[in-house]
């Protein structure tokens, strides 16, 4: 059992739901996988999450120590770059087996209908 900001997790699968947990969570995290973005291009990576949403989750992300979040002030317009920290990077293994599993799922599952296939693996986003 573990405790966290006043709130128990009675097990590991729990804890880890915790931090990515949501419907967007491990979409987001699993296209920073391959390396650092700007916000506009995980915008368009995963085209029906709203702004609204992105931000809260990145800024969720950010405070769970997931992601860091660098703003270059340099020179207009101002750059926001998103990136995994190490313990991110710690999530790469459940992140891609649950890719696989939703590609897994989809093969098994007849009401599931690939609409668009991605460009690197139709089991992100």
């Amino acid at each position: 059992m573990y405790k966290l900001e006043d709130k128990v997790y009675p097990c590991d699968t729990s804890l880890t739901m915790r931090f990515i947990g949501g419907k967007w969570k491990s979409v987001i995290l699993i296209h920073l996988l391959d390396g650092t973005k700007r916000y506009n291009e995980i915008r368009k990576l995963i085209p029906t999450i709203t702004e609204r949403t992105l931000s809260l989750q990145l800024k969720q992300l950010e405070d769970d120590k997931l992601i860091i979040r660098e703003v270059y002030t340099d020179k207009p317009p101002l750059k926001v770059e998103y990136k995994l920290t190490e313990f991110g990077k710690t999530l790469e293994p459940v992140l891609k087996s649950i890719a696989d599993w939703g590609g897994v799922a989809a093969a098994i599952m007849e009401n599931i209908e690939l609409v668009e296939k991605g460009e690197k693996n139709n089991a992100k986003a």
